[in-house]
């Protein structure tokens, strides 16, 4: 027996299993026309069985689901769900045509979209060469190109960067303002904030109807002594460094200082020069003007022997078990091998088959294996839950504690709590640096609360204002109260002026020069 569905979609009481696994237990979610609903939590936990249930792609074993017909569903898998072999143009044909929209409407409405997303010129480019973030661009503009009635997103914002986040948030919130019911998998604490309610799962079942308090992990900087975050030996010096790649120019007089102790953060939007920084302090590539010193000296091996180091890729031998690839490690530093707690029970297992949080504590021992005195990570933490990120970030911790010195790039802005001082790059230079409270200042962004959020949205959108959902709430930075008073027309709402978030001040920075909402993208 199972009880009725009260919203308008959504699923009841439901189970599944694959063969003896049990992969959903007893779990309900119910969605309406205007909501974004947030599925939360970690590898495993269910997230996109349930969203495949729901989507139809999944016969239950118990339990009732409400859906609206197939052709009236959008739905984007996890990963773009877009055919790499063909173009943008003819990705959007092809779902136009399974879709059976009529050709004129399907072009104008692709033609609509790829413009609002910064993907218009990009139209006749294959979409195998185009950017993680512009290929969920694409995925979710194929979702939504004939305006469904519900909108299925699979983790749309895995590995992308804050910017291009910020657009595709953009999309999921302008069709929900028309009228589409939403539902988003997700491991960001983050996103799950701007959702009008959060379910979060753990192994198939319900554990709260918020994000749990023990995924939200205090900030490291409550913790620490005053005075206690560094100390006066630089461990890297970076004065004026330039890179140039013909006639591009990657990085651009840019200046910092890591000490012992010391967590640095290094933020920015993808092609910001964040890696490209880094190579050149690996000693991977060279400047072209400007002074890189790493223990007071040039980057070389011996500077290397001393620095441990998780690139993006995550430097792993995927054919190699746990133990072979740390005793690799191990050998190439000089250094006993060691297997960590943490780890011990994947040692014999091949790397490449792991579960992706799995494989970065992995990439942590092995960087920390020979107690390096600096730690270089790109990303450490890129499409791990947050249970599983909580916990890197005190393996983190822990190694500056005991005085190691660390440069860490992150695009989780919860994340930048973690650090003792933020450097914020943009078009290769910097434009901001010091602590979370420097950065932001007396900044102060609008808010709204209507009783119709939607059609507060669609006033502001309409005005030209820039606007971002915040759970039942908006936001719009850049605007007085005045302004969007006025934008809303005698729409009934309450407008104050709040403090602006990290995430809002770092838009302001990295957009100052006036680039569009939904930038084309590069890598580096």
């Amino acid at each position: 027996m199972t009880s009725q569905l009260t919203g308008t979609w959504g699923i009841r009481d439901l189970d599944f299993s694959y063969g003896r696994k049990r992969a959903l237990r007893q779990v309900s979610l119910e969605v309406n026309p205007g909501q974004v609903i947030a599925v939360a939590g970690g590898d495993g936990a269910g997230k996109t069985t349930l969203l495949r249930c729901l989507a139809g792609a999944l016969p239950p074993a118990a339990g009732t689901v409400a859906r609206p017909a197939k052709d009236r569903i959008g739905y984007l898998p996890a990963g773009s769900g877009i055919y790499l072999d063909l173009t943008v143009a003819e990705n959007l044909d092809f779902r136009a045509s399974a879709y059976r929209m009529p050709h004129q409407q399907a072009r104008a409405r692709a033609d609509e979209l790829l413009a609002d997303t910064g993907l218009a010129e990009a139209r006749d480019r294959l979409a195998g060469q185009l950017s993680g973030g512009m290929r969920q661009k694409l995925g979710i503009i194929a979702a939504m190109l004939h305006r469904p009635e519900l909108l299925i997103l699979d983790e749309p914002s895995t590995g992308v960067d804050p910017v291009s986040r910020s657009g595709l948030w953009q999309l999921i919130a302008r069709a929900a303002a028309q009228g589409c019911a939403v539902v988003i998998a997700t491991t960001s604490i983050d996103e799950a904030d701007r959702c009008a309610s959060v379910l979060a799962i753990e192994e198939g079942a319900v554990v709260a109807s918020e994000v749990p308090a023990g995924w939200r992990k205090p900030p490291r900087l409550a913790a620490r002594q005053p005075g206690s975050n560094g100390s006066e030996e630089s461990l890297v010096q970076v004065a004026g460094a330039v890179k140039r790649f013909g006639d591009f120019t990657a990085v651009s007089d840019v200046s910092l200082q890591v000490g012992a102790g010391e967590i640095v953060g290094l933020l920015g939007a993808n092609g910001a020069g964040k890696t490209t920084l880094i190579r050149m302090l690996l000693g991977l590539t060279g400047t072209t003007r400007g002074q890189v010193a790493l223990f007071g000296q040039p980057p070389s091996r011996d500077t290397r022997r001393r620095l441990g180091y998780v690139p993006q890729g995550l430097g792993l031998y995927d054919d190699l078990t746990t133990a072979e690839n740390l005793r690799f490690a191990a050998a190439a530093f000089g250094c006993p091998p060691e297997l960590p707690d943490d780890v011990a029970a994947y040692a014999d297992d091949v790397v490449g088959v792991l579960p992706l949080g799995v494989q970065r504590r992995v990439a942590f021992a092995q960087a920390l294996s020979h107690d390096p005195d600096l730690l270089i990570l790109d990303e450490p933490t890129s499409g791990v839950d947050p249970r599983g990120r909580a916990q890197l970030w005190d393996t983190i911790g822990a190694a500056a504690d005991r005085g190691a010195g660390v440069l860490v790039t992150t695009h989780y802005m919860e994340e930048a709590a973690e650090c003792d001082r933020l450097v914020i790059m943009a078009d290769g230079a910097v434009v901001a640096a010091g602590t979370t409270a420097d950065i932001v200042g007396e900044r102060q962004v609008t808010a709204v609360a209507a009783d119709s959020w939607s059609a507060a949205f669609g006033r502001l959108e309409r005005a030209g204002l820039q606007v971002a959902m915040a759970g039942r709430a908006l936001r719009v930075p850049g605007a007085t109260p005045e302004q969007v008073t006025r934008a809303l027309g005698g729409l009934p709402a309450t407008v104050t002026s709040v403090p602006a978030t990290l995430e809002e001040r770092f838009f302001e920075l990295v957009n100052h020069h006036e680039k569009p909402l939904f930038p084309q993208e590069s890598t580096g």
